[in-house]
C-alpha cells in the first residue's frame, strides 16, 4: 500500500466511521430541556384518546352500534364519504396533473386557491357554499330555476359540502407524486404516436397510482370526519344529512353513550388510515 492510500485509508477512517458513529450518538441523545415539552406534549395528545377509552361503554357497545339512529348516521357517512372521494377523484386527479405538468400565468396563485379549504374554517366553507350554491346563491339559483336542483339541506348538499373540504388533500399528495415521477416518460409515448390523453392513462396513472391512492384515502377520511360545513351548508336532518359527526354532536345532549360509541367508530378508521398510510409518510429516514 503506497503513502497516498494510506492517507486516504486514514482520512475515510477519520471522516467516515467515527463520523458517522457521532452522528448516530447525537440522533440517539435526546437534550434533558427538549425531553420535558416533548413528554407533555405526547401526553396532551394521547390523554383524551385514552379517557375515550376507558370511558367506553364496552359492555353496551354491540347495542349502541346497531340502533337506528347510530346505523342511519353509519351508513349515511359512509356513503357520502365514498361519493365525496369519488367527485374529487374524477376532478381532483386532472387539477392536480394541472398544476404539475402544465404552465401558465398564476399556477402559484390557483395553487393557493386549491389548498385554501385546508385551512379555511369549515363554517366559512358552508356559509361560502351556501351563497354560492343555495338557493339564492350565484350559481344556485340558476339551477333551481333551470333544472329544479336544490343541494343545501339535501344528501347531495352533505356530498358537495364534504367534496369542498377534501378534495384538497387529493390534489396534494397527487401533485406532489407527479413532480416525483419523471415525465419523459410521457414524452417518450407521445414521440411513439400516443395522445397526451392515451400517455396519461397509460403510462402516467400506473405510475402514480400509490399517489392517487394515499390521496383517496385522505381525502375519504376527511370527508368521513367532515363537521363545520356540512351542519352549515346540509343542516342536521336524521337519515338524510345527519352523518357520524353530527349525530355525536347531537348524541351527546340526550345519550352520551352513543356520541362515544360513534366516536369509537372515527377513532377506529383514523387509526386504519394512519396504518394504511405508515409506509408512505409515518416511515422516518
Amino acid at each position: 500500500m503506497t503513502s497516498t492510500d494510506t492517507s486516504d485509508a486514514a482520512a475515510d477512517t477519520l471522516q467516515g466511521g467515527p463520523r458517522r458513529g457521532r452522528v448516530r450518538t447525537a440522533r440517539r441523545g435526546v437534550p434533558l430541556p427538549l425531553l420535558l415539552p416533548a413528554l407533555i406534549g405526547l401526553a396532551f395528545l394521547l390523554l383524551p384518546l385514552i379517557a375515550l377509552l376507558l370511558r367506553a361503554p364496552w359492555s353496551t357497545l354491540p347495542d349502541q352500534l346497531t340502533s337506528a339512529e347510530v346505523w342511519q348516521a353509519l351508513r349515511l357517512s359512509l356513503v357520502c364519504a365514498t361519493a365525496a372521494t369519488a367527485v374529487s377523484l374524477v376532478i381532483g386527479v386532472p387539477l392536480a396533473w394541472l398544476l404539475a405538468r402544465a404552465d401558465f400565468p398564476g399556477r402559484g396563485f390557483v395553487r393557493a386557491l386549491v389548498t385554501l379549504p385546508l385551512v379555511l374554517p369549515p363554517v366559512v366553507g358552508g356559509v361560502a357554499l351556501l351563497l354560492a350554491l343555495g338557493r339564492n346563491g350565484v350559481v344556485g339559483q340558476w339551477l333551481d330555476s333551470w333544472f329544479g336542483i336544490t343541494l343545501p339541506f339535501t344528501t347531495a348538499g352533505v356530498v358537495v359540502a364534504e367534496t369542498f373540504v377534501a378534495m384538497p388533500f387529493l390534489v396534494i399528495s397527487v401533485e406532489g407524486t407527479l413532480r416525483a415521477a419523471d415525465p419523459r416518460y410521457e414524452e417518450a409515448a407521445t414521440t411513439l404516436g400516443a395522445s397526451r390523453f392515451t400517455a396519461f392513462r397509460r403510462v402516467t396513472l400506473p405510475l402514480i397510482a400509490p399517489g392517487i391512492a394515499a390521496g383517496a384515502v385522505l381525502a375519504w377520511a376527511r370527508a368521513l370526519g367532515e363537521f363545520g360545513a356540512t351542519i352549515t351548508f346540509a343542516g342536521n336532518f336524521p337519515g338524510r344529512t345527519q352523518t357520524m359527526p353530527l349525530a355525536v354532536y347531537l348524541a351527546l345532549q340526550n345519550n352520551p353513550e352513543a356520541a362515544i360509541a360513534l366516536s369509537l367508530v372515527l377513532l377506529a378508521v383514523s387509526i386504519a388510515v394512519l396504518a394504511g398510510l405508515r409506509d408512505r409518510w409515518m416511515t422516518a429516514p
